[in-house]
């Protein structure tokens, strides 16, 4: 399927010809660039990892509301200081990947 992106917004629009209007910010069909194949293959990948990096976030803050209630539990010492370790591991996790998705943003890899 076709890309074309906005070059009012850089809204990306997946279909075999440019929308009457850009969904985003109204810019007429005019103002769409189709994307050639390598384009176009770049933001399939683009939106692959990026999913994948909003599923290391999500899955980042399950392990930290786990680690949470199993500091709220205090069973013991040993057990407080896993789950405050494994917390600021996962909130460093979940930092990384934020980050990345951000330079992606900034580089119009977002798609």
């Amino acid at each position: 399927m076709a890309k074309w992106r906005c070059g009012g917004c850089g809204y990306i629009w997946d279909g075999e010809s440019a929308p009457a209007v850009c969904p985003k910010c109204g810019a007429p069909k005019e103002k769409f660039e189709r994307l050639d194949e390598a384009a176009a293959n770049l933001v399939e990948r683009s939106r692959h990892t990026n999913c994948l990096h909003a599923r290391v976030v999500s899955l980042a803050r399950e392990i930290e509301a786990l680690c949470n209630e199993g500091i709220k539990d205090n069973l013991d010492p040993g057990c407080v200081d896993v789950f405050n370790k494994s917390r600021a591991h996962a909130w460093d996790m979940m930092k990384l990947s934020m980050t990345e998705m951000m330079g992606h943003m900034k580089k119009n890899k977002w798609g």
